[in-house]
């Protein structure tokens, strides 16, 4: 499938990633977009958990994560369907992080890949669901939640890995998800489980 790109999502794509670049952000942005920062946040989270209030955060930290694995199959299944080309290997003068260092593709730059796995993004499908899910079960963190994938929806325009409409996309796919997930966890699951580790 042929995805043609609306000149908006051009347009914000290159403000994002190539005029509204700072210093800080070269280094603070490849953190945000790191799953293995939002992993140790979990880990982290379900350890302190645990200790305060013992097995049941266990069960609502793997119904949180389920909802993630679910976010990340289901844009796999999208991702084969529509293969639109990452913007680093599409866009001329698309500034991309490798191997440790800041690079820019060339003005002459031609792609050289016609499939890819752009759309939608998982990263902010996944960091969608984890806030949805953290804000259906833990009424304090709802004002707050919510600036999680939009930190990592811009980190991903930032590194040149998605297109505006690639985030929007997989914040649609989090949020889907994480309503179902939620309506079956508070609707089938939630009362079939042990009164000990109900939460």
């Amino acid at each position: 499938m042929i995805f043609i790109t609306q000149p908006w999502d051009m347009k914000l794509l290159v403000i994002v990633n190539q005029i509204m670049r700072k210093n800080w952000l070269d280094i603070v942005m490849p953190l945000i977009s790191s799953a293995a920062l939002l992993w140790v946040i979990i880990i982290a989270a379900t350890a302190y958990g645990f200790q305060k209030k013992g097995p049941k955060f266990l069960v609502i930290m793997l119904v949180i994560i389920s909802s993630m694995g679910i976010a990340d199959f289901s844009t796999g299944i999208i991702k084969s369907t529509i293969g639109r080309v990452r913007p680093v290997n599409s866009v001329p003068l698309t500034y991309f992080r490798e191997d440790g260092k800041w690079q820019r593709r060339p003005l002459d730059f031609k792609p050289l890949k016609e499939k890819g796995n752009s759309y939608p993004s998982a990263h902010a499908a996944n960091s969608m669901a984890f806030a949805l899910m953290c804000m259906f079960f833990f009424r304090k963190l709802r004002p707050w939640m919510i600036f999680l994938p939009l930190a990592v929806g811009y980190s991903r325009l930032y590194l040149g890995k998605h297109f505006p409409t690639d985030v929007l996309a997989g914040w649609v796919v989090g949020t889907c998800v994480a309503i179902s997930v939620w309506l079956v966890w508070k609707y089938l699951i939630k009362n079939k489980i042990p009164d000990k580790l109900r939460p």
